[in-house]
């Protein structure tokens, strides 16, 4: 008997207690395995035993091993693989068809076109498109990622971080405002690109080759413990960054001016976060009989995920847009269905993950403190390990959650949450708030019976 009379344990809806009080319930927050899916919760007992649990952990050590260092800012061309020749583009994953895309992904396009010189107009940029005179391909299968829209041409200049001879590359981020990943592509979107082509791109890799390679881990890590968590809130990751190349900017012709644009760009920094995530995930890709998820991304109309034992295969179901907070004039009747690599901050165990080091953040995504100490807790009961790295002052220094585990996403029920901006649907008018997105269950089932076939193939 507790003291104060009985308590009641509920593992069913509630309001099968309706009639008890409240203070005298728990609440068990228990769900059917697999999403109440009879075949995969079968087909996910299968999966895990030692063989994929030996898997996982070579996959994980994999991952966490990797120490990502920023060594150059190049045009695409010149580094990414795939990118040299003729008229192609890059786009945040999962695949898809012109036809099929949506705004700020068609816009985004369309600023690429016109800032490559392929079309002298919207209309003939999108009548190239269109026709197919332009070749689109996910920047994921080429080792690159991008926010939003994700959108990479030859010209652009990309982050090149490298660790142990393999690379990943990232889009410079441009800044908030009217910006080429939500799709703008007006005189004043190129006239910034051309910039950044111009001047941002190779004065910071001056600065970056005369101050020598930047320790992305160790970044991140100081970011973390300042109060960022490495997606929506890049505050301290930027101004470290900015710390750490001013010296060699300043002395730089335009330095000043480049170092003033850094100033004013808050999210500078999550370009990067991005590329070393990537960088780290990409070492596990490949793994036989891994369950552990290597890629989470969103192209405005499907969400697609890629797990270490099936290699480069994909599995998409359509995306929603995301729950959260909007600029005034706004509502969920404008939002774009969630885009953008970005996901891959969540995908290594930041972000969304690493909500807990960013009480501040909920002020920007909605929701308290008290949410962002819980949201990380609960990607704990579905992920590898703590990351090694990546330390939660809040949560007493462990480290943050990190490898999203398939069959733990099955047996809980919890989904992966992902902290995200919210495009306008329409191109070209921008970001209209931020929130949070749950990956669709979906995308897990799939993977479950994906990787059961590529058990029975070997």
């Amino acid at each position: 008997m507790i003291p104060g009379g009985v308590r009641v344990l509920n593992a069913g809806l509630p309001l099968i207690v309706e009639g008890v009080p409240a203070d005298d319930v728990v609440q068990l927050d228990w769900r059917p395995p697999a999403f109440g899916d009879a075949e995969v919760a079968r087909l996910a007992v299968g999966l895990d035993d030692s063989a994929t649990r030996e898997a996982n952990e070579r996959a994980i050590a994999a991952v966490h091993a990797v120490r990502p260092r920023l060594v150059r800012v190049r045009p695409a061309r010149d580094v990414v693989p795939g990118l040299g020749a003729g008229r192609i583009l890059l786009h945040a994953a999962p695949p898809i068809a012109v036809a099929d895309m949506c705004g700020p992904m068609i816009g985004a396009l369309l600023g690429a076109i016109l800032s490559e010189g392929w079309a002298a107009g919207p209309e003939e940029a999108e009548a190239l498109l269109r026709s197919g005179g332009i070749v689109t391909e996910p920047g994921h299968h080429h080792g690159m990622v991008g926010p939003m829209a994700g959108v990479v041409a030859p010209s652009m200049p990309v982050l090149v971080v490298e660790d142990g001879g393999r690379e990943a590359y990232a889009t410079l981020n441009e800044g908030l405002g009217r910006v080429l990943r939500f799709g703008a592509y007006d005189e004043e979107v190129l006239t910034r690109l051309a910039w950044m082509r111009d001047v941002l791109g190779p004065v910071l890799d001056a600065a970056i080759v005369a101050g020598g390679p930047i320790d992305v881990t160790s970044l991140v890590a100081q970011a973390l413990a300042m109060g960022d968590e490495g997606h929506n809130r890049n505050v301290a990751a930027t101004s470290l960054l900015t710390r750490r190349l001013a010296p060699h900017l300043a002395a730089l012709p335009r330095g000043i001016e480049v170092l003033e644009f850094l100033a004013g760009n808050d999210h500078f920094a999550l370009n990067l976060s991005m590329a070393a995530a990537k960088l780290a995930m990409d070492a596990a890709a490949g793994t036989p009989g891994s369950t552990l998820v290597t890629a989470m991304a969103r192209n405005g109309v499907e969400f697609g995920l890629r797990v270490a034992g099936t290699g480069d295969r994909w599995f998409t179901a359509p995306v929603g847009p995301a729950e959260g907070l909007f600029f005034p004039g706004f509502g969920v009747e404008d939002a774009n269905p969630d885009l953008g690599d970005s996901a891959i901050t969540e995908t290594l165990g930041i972000g969304g993950f690493a909500m807990a080091a960013a009480p501040a953040i909920t002020r920007f995504v909605g929701g308290t403190p008290d949410d962002a100490l819980a949201t990380t807790r609960r990607m704990r009961r579905i992920t590898m390990a703590a990351h090694p790295a990546y330390s939660l002052p809040p949560l007493n220094f462990a480290g943050s959650p990190s490898g999203i585990d398939v069959l733990k996403v099955l047996q809980t029920g919890v989904l992966p949450v992902i902290n995200t901006g919210i495009a306008h649907r329409e191109a070209g008018v921008g970001q209209i708030g931020a929130g949070v997105v749950d990956a669709p269950s979906a995308v897990f089932l799939l993977a479950a019976r994906g990787l059961a076939e590529a058990r029975g193939a070997r």
